[in-house]
């Protein structure tokens, strides 16, 4: 096939350029299948990268699958192929039929496809993703940053929040009517989706992609997805999309040596390999690799209009070594087990996604030790403004597994956050990862009685609301779903008919109230002087106490929480000014208004010294309690 000099189509020589130095930021634009007027005729233009193919065609449903008479032209040295086919409508299926250099012909899904065939088929399909109306301009006009404002967020998997029957999904439409008027009316600020972007197998949830730019056919077609979006914003929701740009399936049709060669993956197979996924990692020192993900990021941002990614399995992405065996261990350049590619890609994934999208939440799902995940890069951080506390997850756990008499002896595992809360930004998550392979629901894992287990999560989730920290909770999680996610099924919605799971989703709503609507418990979060201990040291009666305050001197929240089984019929609390303190909200209430349970009193503090302050309240400390008093003043 001829080299052209000069390409055509509508591409410039300098798009290509910067193309393959990873600075085509928006290469989606360029790339993948484009419905086009070329020379007076309609049709569509496709250009990929394949440099290393001897020859690169468009086989579909138009041509009898058969490419030879289709054939793409090769661009220079860029490794770049671009043609059109005059005619050709959106809907079309298609793949590139790629001859390698040792003549073994492959049929690949467009890197860069926007749309998808329903799986078990694989083709890519020509779909315009202009057009669509949207009207969100009052929320798009009006984001911010979220530091100082209530970051609260209802994560969700799409295909198993509810479905009409056996792989019977809810659309992007249903969605848009079902669950945005469900989690507006929960209080949630922000719903999180596990990723959407075209996968094989349904039980990967999406972390395992074939169709990066393509947002799965399960759930309807893109446009669909904008209308869900644009309902979101319209109800006040912003919306997050887990987002995976650390490694990709080993599907024949998909990125796995698409030309021919390991492209994609880059040429050291053990760094590449991921045996803990079967799957590949990116090459993240290849330039052209770099630049179709953060593009990958852009895309999500500008065509859909996403608020946020949760960037997946950073940990994964910046430790040589991690879940790997000794044999696929390797090295950077000066002997250590971090990658620094890929700690190079995202400080530059950041930079860029910033600089084109200011408000946007990027959020690490990291597990690592990696210092400075939320600084800025010109500081020699990575980058992000938020960061899992998946220390602070992993230690509550497991101290609420204990049986409450050993909690005592473990009374660290509720404290030791307090040391590092404000060494990053950091989002708090009960997330899904915690609710499967066995590892029981959140009110499986409470010890005791059935009773118990449901006071103890109120407890868990009152202390969990009033932590630094903004929040995430995994769906179901709202009601005490007792089972653990199944992910082929629909949550158990008909437990709501049960009192105790009743009154839990109620109380889950007014605690989402409490919290959006008391500055003192957000409005800081990332100031160390927003939190000071009352009491830390109370490990016989597995009690603490501490302040949460906003921006406000007298914008004050003061917290107890009882870990303990054992009821404390006069339990005295210093305070830290003079005056009224409400009980705004505890975890022995129903959460309905006209419940007789809900929070209604106000005690004013005693002249007496307690806690190292001048002032205490006494109040009745029940078992397994929460309870949030506000300051009102001095009356």
């Amino acid at each position: 096939m001829p080299r052209l000099a000069a390409p055509p189509y509508g591409i410039t020589m300098h798009d290509l350029y910067l193309y393959n130095e990873g600075a085509l930021y928006q290469s989606y634009r360029t790339f993948g299948a484009h419905r086009m007027k070329w020379k007076r005729r309609l049709g569509v233009r496709f250009t990929v990268w394949a440099p290393n193919a001897v020859s690169v065609g468009v086989a579909g449903d138009f041509n009898d699958w058969d490419g030879s008479n289709d054939q793409l032209e090769r661009f220079g040295t860029s490794g770049v192929w671009s043609g059109f086919i005059p005619g050709l409508k959106e809907g079309a299926r298609y793949k590139y039929e790629i001859i390698a250099s040792d003549g073994t012909k492959l049929l690949k899904a467009d890197p860069y496809a926007f749309g998808s065939e329903l799986r078990p088929n694989t083709a890519s399909v020509v779909t315009d993703l202009n057009g669509y109306e949207w009207n969100d301009s009052a929320w798009m006009d009006n984001k911010r940053s979220t530091f100082d404002r209530p970051l609260l967020i209802y994560e969700v998997h799409a295909g198993s929040w509810k479905i009409h029957g056996k792989e019977q999904f809810l659309s992007y439409s249903e969605l848009a009517d079902q669950l945005v008027d469900y989690a507006a009316s929960m209080g949630y600020t922000h719903i999180e989706l596990m990723p959407l972007a075209e996968h094989p197998f349904d039980r990967s949830w999406g972390y395992q992609i074939t169709g990066f730019y393509a947002a799965t056919s399960r759930y309807g077609s893109p446009k669909q997805l904008m209308h869900f979006v644009d309902r979101c914003h319209q109800m006040g929701l912003g919306v997050i999309l887990d987002w995976v740009p650390g490694h990709f399936v080993k599907d024949e049709h998909g990125l796995r040596e698409f030309d021919g060669t390991p492209l994609y993956e880059g040429p050291n197979w053990r760094k590449a390999e991921k045996p803990l996924w079967g799957t590949l990692s990116f090459d993240f020192g290849r330039s052209e690799v770099v630049g179709y993900l953060i593009s990958n990021a852009l895309f999500w941002l500008d065509y859909f209009h996403i608020d946020g990614l949760r960037v997946d399995a950073v940990a994964h992405m910046v430790d040589l070594h991690m879940d790997k065996p000794p044999d696929l261990c390797t090295l950077n350049p000066y002997g250590g087990k971090e990658d620094l590619d890929a700690l190079r890609f995202l400080r530059t994934l950041n930079e860029i996604v910033f600089h084109y999208y200011p408000e946007t939440l990027m959020i690490a799902e990291d597990s690592s030790a990696q210092p400075a995940v939320t600084s800025p890069t010109y500081l020699g951080g990575l980058g992000f403004n938020y960061k899992w506390n998946m220390g602070w997850m992993n230690d509550i756990l497991r101290y609420m597994l204990l049986d409450p008499a050993d909690r005592k002896y473990h009374h660290n595992l509720i404290t030791f956050s307090l040391l590092y809360a404000f060494s990053e930004n950091y989002v708090l998550p009960l997330s899904h990862d915690e609710v499967v392979h066995g590892k029981r629901s959140l009110l499986h894992k409470m010890p005791g009685s059935y009773e118990d287990k449901f006071a103890q999560l109120r407890l868990l989730y009152g202390y969990w609301m009033t932590h630094p920290g903004k929040k995430l909770l995994f769906m179901g999680s709202e009601w005490g779903q007792f089972d653990e996610w199944k992910d082929l099924d629909q949550l158990d919605w008909m437990i709501l008919d049960y009192p105790l799971h009743a009154s839990m989703h109620r109380y889950v709503r007014r605690l989402n109230g409490v919290y959006r609507s008391t500055p003192a418990l957000w409005e800081c979060d990332r100031e160390p002087d927003s939190f000071r201990w009352i009491d830390v040291h109370n490990t016989e009666q597995s009690v603490i106490s501490y302040e949460r305050r906003g921006r406000e001197r007298d914008t004050i929240s003061v917290v107890i929480c009882n870990f303990s089984n054992h009821d404390y019929g006069h339990y005295r609390v210093g305070v830290p000014e003079e005056g009224f303190y409400e009980l705004t909200i505890h975890s022995g209430e129903d959460g309905s208004e006209d419940s007789g349970t809900t929070s209604a009193w106000a005690v004013h503090s005693d002249p007496i010294p307690y806690h190292g302050r001048d002032h205490s309240i006494e109040f009745r400390l029940m078992p397994f309690s929460f309870l949030l008093f506000t300051y009102e003043g001095r009356g």
